[in-house]
């Protein structure tokens, strides 16, 4: 009975404030003018973005309208977001069991909930993809979305996870990194393919938009005196960081988990916000801003959902990525696996993704795509038969996430790259752009047109450095793994011909599966 009389003041809280289309404001002294330099969050753009949002999914229909989804009480429930998470082994940690029955409960209106990304780098990252998966999940469940780009936080650098302090960004790099970032949020969330009409919308906000007119005087007052200092030292990414007593932590990083607490602040009186999600090192920043969200609201009924004198907010988190050997996944020889096409090409993105270790695959396939437990379970099924076709799951694999994040186009240029540098694949025609879509994940080397004409195929295997020496590309050949444009070389009297020159622009050579190098004609 008590649980129960919990659940309806819980609900009733929230029906109060996703009702409520006008948050009173924080208050208007802790707003102040904080004398940095501003910038604009996107070229020729506004910082505040709405967007609708209709990315694939298969819900239940649900009204358009937060008032007769309360007022009917035949509406159908729409699916239990934190059950879909926990299934595929995207939940780790939830500040209060009651959210599970909130985010279905047909009388209540859709949540809304956020994600935060600060920009130190040009581009997100693989890690950084989970944050995305979990909101899409929640949009395709109904709820609306919030991807908060951290154009403030960003100057300081949150500690999480870091045995160092992070190294300070200079403005123009800042910007460009929030330019960046901003715009594969928007492409993922926003303009993934699909027809969902029950799907939420999506916002980007940055929070450098409500932190540049913060005075410090202010936020001490209005916000340091709510923030505990024991609690805030109990942080494990405090403690892990006190421990090391040459490093030891800045107050500027000790601060971190305040600037993102406030980030919750606003957002829940602002935007409606009462869900904030991260990675499972983000417990203590997320906690951070709900405790600070009860100790400066809940003292007034008058500011959105309030439960006797305590705000209605949760806490989600993720699991880090792992492998199976419990080592991070997302990095490569070559160093972080971007989502910018500009920093990864779709084609070698697709091919980290198709070379997974069958130990990780059905775990993978379950956490980064959003096929269905079934089709999954097939597929796993399929792994133990006799005349399985190897690497089968993980193409499944690859082509999912490289269509999630790099859409369509991207994923065929990327099936279309691995088809065509087959060795062997000589059915395959090769053209210049798609030889050029992989120029930057192979070695490559420029050569003048005389050069190259009518000189023993041999000779160009060496002097393009692809191998050491002449003998060593007759020992290849005679194995039967030379490959010019793909078409096997049978003899060592082959010289090159104007038709060898793919587009009279560039030529590719293979030694074996593996060794490529792309010759640029000029």
């Amino acid at each position: 009975m008590a649980a129960a009389a919990g659940a309806g003041a819980i609900n009733s809280g929230l029906r109060s404030l996703l009702l409520n289309t006008t948050l009173r404001p924080f208050t208007s002294s802790f707003l102040r003018k904080l004398p940095l330099p501003t910038y604009l969050f996107l070229p020729n753009t506004p910082s505040h973005h709405n967007f609708s949002h209709r990315p694939f999914c298969s819900i239940s229909p649900l009204t358009t309208s937060q008032e007769d989804n309360f007022s009917n009480p035949n509406s159908k429930s729409r699916p239990n977001v934190l059950h879909i998470l926990e299934e595929r082994g995207l939940l780790e940690s939830v500040t209060s069991d009651s959210l599970r029955s909130v985010c279905s409960d047909p009388n209540l209106g859709p949540l809304k909930v956020y994600c935060g990304f600060d920009p130190t780098a040009e581009s997100l990252h693989l890690g950084n993809l989970l944050g995305i998966i979990v909101l899409s999940w929640f949009l395709r469940c109904g709820h609306n979305a919030v991807g908060l780009i951290g154009g403030a936080t960003g100057r300081i650098g949150d500690p999480s996870g870091k045995s160092l302090e992070r190294p300070e960004l200079d403005l123009v790099t800042l910007e460009k990194n929030i330019s960046g970032i901003a715009g594969i949020v928007k492409k993922i969330l926003v303009y993934s393919p699909g027809v969902c009409e029950n799907a939420g919308e999506v916002q980007i906000l940055n929070n450098y938009d409500w932190w540049k007119d913060v005075n410090f005087l202010d936020f001490l007052r209005n916000v340091g005196r709510y923030a505990r200092v024991g609690t805030m030292m109990s942080k494990e990414s405090v403690k892990k960081r006190l421990e090391n007593a040459e490093q030891g932590m800045s107050y500027a990083e000790f601060t971190y988990q305040l600037l993102q607490g406030y980030d919750f602040v606003h957002l829940y009186e602002k935007e409606g916000v009462i869900v904030q999600i991260g990675g499972s090192d983000q417990w203590g920043n997320i906690t951070a801003g709900t405790d600070l969200i009860r100790r400066l609201i809940g003292k007034s009924s008058e500011n959105g959902a309030v439960v006797g004198n305590v705000p209605v907010v949760f806490g989600l988190t993720f699991p880090l990525l792992l492998k199976s050997d419990g080592t991070k996944f997302g990095k490569s020889e070559d160093g972080a696996i971007w989502l910018s096409a500009s920093l990864l090409s779709p084609y070698k993105f697709y091919q980290y993704f198709f070379t997974v270790p069958d130990d990780d695959v059905v775990r993978f396939l379950k956490i980064l795509t959003f096929l269905s437990i079934e089709e999954i379970a097939e597929l796993e099924r399929d792994m133990g038969k006799l005349g399985y076709v190897p690497n089968t799951a993980q193409r499944r694999l690859a082509e999912e996430v490289t269509r999630f994040v790099h859409g369509q186009e991207g994923l065929e240029e990327a099936l279309k790259a691995t088809e065509a540098l087959k060795p062997g694949n000589a059915d395959t025609k090769l053209d210049w752009k798609t030889i050029e879509g992989i120029a930057a994940d192979v070695p490559s080397c420029s050569m003048n047109h005389e050069q190259v004409l009518n000189i023993p195929i041999l000779d160009l295997y060496v002097s393009s450095g692809l191998l050491e020496s002449k003998s060593a590309a007759r020992r290849m050949l005679k194995q039967g793994g030379l490959y010019l444009n793909n078409a096997k070389v049978d003899s060592e009297s082959k010289k090159i011909e104007a038709d060898d020159i793919v587009d009279d622009k560039v030529i590719l050579l293979s030694a074996g599966k593996k060794n490529k190098m792309v010759v640029r004609i000029s």
